[in-house]
């Protein structure tokens, strides 16, 4: 793994943020990619980013991995099975319900996804926060998986990653939407936002994991208003996610129709852009 992050110029750059569940409304943007030929040249994600943005760098298809996801969420019994093997189990960790995330990710990982960075056909940079030195790691070299599981390794829900003295956890905890870690003004960045806030009833009273995600959402949500009032990718997507929960995983037919209507959003903004900005989307193609 490395934490040193590539420059490059002129160049298309594809930015999958965290949200859980919501994050597979990524898959109909890659979708619509691969319908209109673009091809990005980087690709950085966040939490569950990380995880579609590595199998689509590593040569599946939108469709690849939505054929994928459904078949995984049509087998419960056998996926709970696995979350359940996966668990920590020991009080002395502080939450036996923690998950290994590099243990469920090697249960899952499709077979045709290579496990090195250096084997993936598109660069990817993994975010993950250093939780003692309170600032971004961004992986771009080295194991996979490891790199992925920290960048997924939300607070509560999955073990920290022990990684070269440093304790990682998820990515979307401190850059949810990291469009600013590669590039310049000159690239074209197209950013999928699938961060949402708490859902439920207003007359129902939360439990502790409802709170718990809730104000992660409510965290992520602030750190990405504040990041756009400096800077701006060229195109900013957000599918109509918001009233999934982060965990609904076994709901991914819903999340992926509700958010089919984010392929004419990016048809339109790319052609506006081929309108305004012809000369950096043309580095697109």
């Amino acid at each position: 793994m490395e934490s040193q992050v590539k420059k490059s110029t002129d160049t298309f750059h594809l930015v999958l943020g965290a949200g859980g569940a919501r994050g597979l409304a990524h898959i109909p943007v890659l979708e619509t990619l691969d319908e209109l030929g673009l091809r990005p040249a980087n690709i950085v994600g966040a939490s569950i980013g990380s995880v579609i943005g590595a199998c689509y760098a590593g040569g599946m298809s939108g469709k690849d991995i939505r054929q994928f996801i459904l078949e995984l969420a049509s087998k419960k019994t056998t996926v709970a099975t696995a979350v359940i093997s996966v668990r920590l189990g020991r009080f002395k960790n502080g939450n036996p319900l923690l998950l290994d995330g590099e243990k469920l990710l090697s249960r899952f990982w499709p077979t045709t996804v290579p496990r090195q960075f250096e084997e993936l056909d598109i660069p990817l940079h993994a975010v993950a926060t250093d939780f003692h030195a309170r600032d971004q790691l961004v992986f771009t070299k080295g194991e996979l998986l490891p790199a992925i599981a920290a960048s997924i390794a939300i607070p509560g829900a999955f073990k920290p990653v022990h990684y070269q003295e440093r304790i990682l956890i998820d990515g979307g905890t401190i850059n949810p939407l990291p469009f600013d870690i590669i590039g310049s003004e000159k690239d074209f960045t197209i950013a999928v936002d699938v961060t949402g806030g708490p859902h439920a009833e207003v007359s129902q009273s939360p439990n502790g994991f409802a709170i718990m995600f809730g104000s992660l959402q409510l965290l992520q949500g602030a750190i990405i208003t504040e990041k756009l009032k400096s800077r701006k990718p060229d195109i900013l997507l957000k599918p109509d996610v918001d009233h999934f929960r982060m965990l609904d995983f076994f709901a991914a037919q819903k999340v992926l129709t509700a958010s089919e209507a984010i392929k004419d959003t990016l048809k339109r903004q790319i052609e506006l852009s081929l309108k305004e900005k012809p000369q950096r989307i043309n580095s697109m193609a």
